[in-house]
């Protein structure tokens, strides 16, 4: 492979930075493969960097999961942060700009704060043996130095792919969280769902708590986390929520959960938050488990605050929701609010080819009156006449087939009247495409 030519800023005969575009771009030439498990490389550059001489924060909170990371860590930013606590994220993928992969205090990294990590990662990855990196790599570093930086009180990282070997796990987690377990990825992860659970379950640490955010989690999630005599913390024994019309549909809800001594908490009148509620109590949960002391009201309110892009976000007439498994489809199809009489309930989907497009269907067919199906580009992506003909043979309506998820929106808005709805939903893609245009309501 040869070399590739880095951005201008780490030219010895230029002072002038590279753009944060053209360091995103000279990434992702450094490794011949996009996605390479492992720790053994990331971490020796992570050595160099100082990343794993001194903790990243006083405390670091690791979420992993194949459905719910993302809301369960929103919120517990959210709710940290109304407590005074400065805080600081690592998420991935992004919807529109690279920078929300990394929040401080509530605020994206600008570009400079990117540049001078990702410079920092370069420094180091140069230095005798050079090592090659992947992007996601390269990216995690670069996340986890900002963080460094930023005299953090709590650190939160979402894991990317798997567990174990996904980069995040450079960093050894105070409290290690698994929210659900699916089959997703599975050109990586296979499909054997105990030994997925396994893989996830390799965020816990020794004697270091491990909250489990599901009661349908296989037995390998927990006994990963006994083996390594790590206390657990399961969703519906240590800790639980209930609320009058079943934790999907409520508006309001009650917390009980457990501090690390086993004295009882409990919170009661929450909002409901939009987002599931068995992610808000694991927050909780990991939240006290910190040592955080919960103040009902602060609570309250953060819950009532907290948003996450391309999450059942509605725009008008228009639902984002970036599922893109069957696990997820399901619950989309679940908190999708009855039609207005004589209404349509329009899908844009767009998907990847190695997704379940069938489970995703399946699971959205019920509640879907009008499909249009959307290609999307790229090695991974999915022609719409693949997705049409799954629609189609499973007993769904295709309306129309479009060549990119903006053109599905024009041929929506010439149909679209008051009463119809539309989710978008199959892929980060797909939203993020959406998220960048005005959106037409009827």
């Amino acid at each position: 492979m040869s070399k590739s030519i880095a951005p201008d800023s780490l030219a010895s005969d230029s002072l002038t930075p590279g753009s944060l575009t053209e360091w995103l771009h000279y990434l992702e030439t450094l490794h011949p493969v996009g996605i390479d498990m492992g720790l053994e490389r990331v971490a020796d550059v992570a050595q160099r960097m100082g990343l794993l001489s001194r903790p990243i924060a006083t405390q670091v909170i690791t979420v992993a999961g194949t459905n719910g990371k993302g809301s369960t860590l929103a919120m517990m930013d959210s709710i940290a942060r109304v407590h005074g606590m400065r805080v600081g994220t690592y998420t991935s993928p992004h919807l529109v700009r690279y920078n929300e992969r990394v929040t401080i205090s509530g605020n994206y990294a600008d570009d400079q704060q990117l540049i001078a990590g990702f410079k920092r990662v370069e420094e180091a990855r140069l230095q005798v043996p050079e090592i090659s990196l992947t992007y996601f790599e390269a990216g995690t570093l670069c996340a986890l130095w900002c963080l460094a930086q930023a005299d953090l009180d709590l650190a939160l990282l979402e894991v990317g792919l798997g567990g174990r070997l996904d980069a995040v796990n450079i960093i050894d987690a105070d409290i290690g969280i698994v929210t659900t377990i699916a089959q997703d990825h599975a050109n990586f992860l296979g499909t054997d769902i105990a030994q997925i659970g396994r893989e996830k379950a390799g965020i816990f640490r020794a004697a270091r708590p491990a909250v489990l955010g599901s009661q349908v989690l296989p037995s390998s999630v927990a006994a990963a986390a006994h083996a390594i005599e790590a206390p657990v913390y399961c969703l519906g024994d240590a800790f639980s929520h209930s609320a009058d019309g079943g934790a999907n549909a409520c508006s309001e809800w009650n917390w009980k959960g457990m501090t690390c001594q086993g004295e009882v908490i409990t919170l009661t009148d929450l909002p409901d938050p939009g987002l599931p509620i068995d992610n808000a109590a694991t927050a909780l949960q990991a939240l006290i488990l910190s040592g955080l002391v919960l103040n009902a009201e602060a609570c309250r309110r953060a819950l009532h605050e907290v948003q996450v892009p391309g999450r059942m976000q509605w725009i008008g007439q228009w639902c984002l929701d970036v599922g893109h498994n069957p696990h997820a489809a399901d619950y989309v199809a679940k908190r999708l609010p009855m039609m207005p009489e004589g209404g349509r309930q329009w899908a844009l989907i767009g998907m990847l080819n190695d997704k379940d497009a069938d489970g995703v269907i399946s699971a959205l067919l019920p509640r879907i009156t009008h499909w249009v199906c959307v290609t999307l580009e790229g090695e991974r992506g999915r022609p719409a006449v693949e997705l049409a003909e799954r629609i189609v043979s499973l007993g769904g309506q295709v309306h129309h087939c479009s060549d990119s998820p903006e053109a599905g929106v024009r041929a929506i808005a010439e149909q679209l009247v008051p009463t119809d709805r539309v989710l978008v939903t199959g892929s980060f893609f797909t939203v993020a495409a959406l998220l960048e245009m005005t959106l037409p309501q009827a």
